[in-house]
């Protein structure tokens, strides 16, 4: 651990050590380290890993968190990633206000008392009260579909398929955690109406398996496609889909990002009718899907270490960090020049890379400081690499070190990062699949939730027993739910019975804890 690299009693940066009633001139202490270790203290851990590595900072309203630019570059390649993928599908950009009156809030009964306890109001306006208090968005379905059936008539306005870049708030009271519980979040929210369930049924699909390449290609964390039960689907809607990621450290399923079909439920309430082919009235099909900062969360959970933080190449501000290490009689010159040149040239292969020239700070210090923001990629510069006319690269993943000759700079550098982004990625799953626990009865489920275990269960997949498996498990560490029904469905013997009714198993279902 960095930290304890560190001799103890060392001052942090930006304080000045006096040594002899002098000065020091270069920082070679570390002051960086975590305090907390991921596998003793994980809560603790994530707090301090999220500051350390300058992804947040603490707000002075509890629950809302400063995004700073090294996670907000990473959101923004997401973004890119996403936006150019839906714009493929023919789904547009819009942008609806923050703002819902109470009477459009409350049309959809169902959706309205699932999202009830998180409304926040506007009741001011500078000393006076408002004569109607407006709600701040939760989500948008509510907000958009008064204009969707003003905007469709007839079966050539469909399918309208809008998506929107934007903030909402869900005013969380139990234990807010930086990206993953947060009171306001950045988020998409694509809302579309088809004239067919088949149609809604297809872009549901379709939209999930973007959600599933987001954590997958690009952030390396293995994720389960699949169905949420009837209780813990999205409120309102006709069924919901998900990737669900896992935490091992914790032992908590958390859901990744969800893409529901609303089925006709929103249109009736909203009366968004169209004439069909046939010149008869119908209602359309719709459908609502979102991910959002969460994703920057759940990778951190997933790759960080007792340095910091760990980022997959894909979505790295700065994938190459190139360090000059010059000794007392050493080409101090020539060794910058050939860390510019490295930069450069990596810049100018597409490799996002950059020289830490500070000259204020040890070499030693710089390689803890870029290690605890989890710069994929380090490469070390010093006299005997520039007689060499070589570069030495140290991989964050896992400490391995190589000699890479200049003339090979660009192909070996893309190599070493696409390794690492595989090796993040099977490492992950590795992880979880040691996790998962096939269970068939409920002793074995109860063994396997203490166990901190991510579980497989046969189900009857009724309501009232998913009820009774919450109240059974009540606890401190929270109570086990359903997490997904997975598409990949194990083989199911005639005859399988459910672990906790006793009842004819209908499906495989996994179960645990979750954030």
């Amino acid at each position: 651990m960095a930290g304890k690299d560190a001799d103890k009693g060392k001052k942090k940066e930006g304080k000045k050590e006096v040594v002899h009633g002098k000065k020091k001139e270069v920082k070679k202490e570390t002051g960086l380290g975590l305090s907390y270790k991921k596998d003793e203290n994980f809560g603790e851990w994530y707090s301090e890993v999220v500051v350390s590595g300058e992804m947040i900072e603490y707000y002075d309203i509890s629950g809302c968190y400063i995004l700073r630019p090294w996670a907000m570059s990473i959101w923004e390649i997401l973004q890119t990633f996403f936006d150019a993928e839906i714009k493929k599908m023919k789904i547009k950009n819009s942008y609806f206000p923050l703002f819902v009156s109470p009477a459009v809030l409350q049309k959809e009964k169902d959706h309205i008392e699932g999202f009830a306890p998180e409304v926040a109001w506007v009741t001011k306006s500078g000393d006076s009260d408002l004569e109607v208090p407006i709600a701040i968005r939760p989500t948008s379905e509510t907000v958009m579909y008064p204009y969707f059936s003003k905007w469709i008539r007839g079966h050539r306005d469909l399918p309208l398929r809008l998506n929107q870049w934007c903030n909402v708030v869900r005013w969380e009271f139990s234990n807010p955690t930086p990206f993953i519980r947060s009171r306001e979040f950045l988020w998409q929210e694509g809302h579309t109406a088809f004239a067919t369930k088949e149609e809604a049924d297809e872009e549901v699909l379709d939209i999930l398996e973007l959600y599933r390449r987001i954590y997958e290609e690009f952030l390396a964390v293995p994720v389960s496609k699949g169905k949420k039960s009837e209780l813990e689907k999205f409120a309102g809607g006709l069924y919901t889909t998900t990737v669900e990621a896992f935490i091992p450290n914790t032992g908590r399923g958390i859901q990744g990002a969800t893409s529901h079909c609303l089925g006709q439920n929103f249109a009736k309430m909203f009366e968004i009718n169209f004439e069909n082919e046939k010149g008869e009235k119908a209602m359309v099909w719709q459908n609502s899907w979102a991910y959002t900062t969460r994703t920057i969360g759940v990778m951190i959970m997933t790759h960080g270490d007792d340095k910091g933080l760990v980022l997959p190449p894909k979505v790295a501000t700065t994938q190459v960090v190139v360090i000059p290490v010059p000794y007392k009689d050493a080409n101090t010159q020539g060794i910058y020049d050939a860390c510019a040149a490295t930069v450069k040239s990596l810049n100018e292969s597409g490799i996002r890379a950059e020289a830490d020239f500070r000259d204020n700070y040890s070499p030693g210090w710089k390689y803890s400081h870029w290690e605890m923001k989890g710069v994929p990629l380090r490469i070390e510069i010093g006299p005997k690499d520039l007689a060499n006319n070589q570069v030495r690269a140290v991989r964050r993943d896992n400490g391995a070190k190589t000699d890479i000759p200049v003339a090979n700079l660009v192909e070996q550098v893309k190599d070493v990062l696409d390794s690492i982004q595989q090796n993040l990625f099977e490492t992950a799953k590795q992880k979880r699949e040691a996790c998962v626990q096939v269970v068939k009865t409920w002793d074995e489920f109860a063994e396997a939730l203490g166990q901190k275990k991510l579980i497989l269960a046969p189900w009857c997949d009724e309501e009232d027993v998913e009820k009774e498996v919450k109240t059974r498990t009540k606890g401190e560490m929270g109570a086990a739910k359903t997490l997904c029904s997975p598409f990949d469905q194990p083989d199911l013997p005639e005859g399988t019975l459910c672990f906790a009714s006793g009842k004819p198993a209908k499906k495989w279902t996994y179960w645990g804890r979750s954030y």
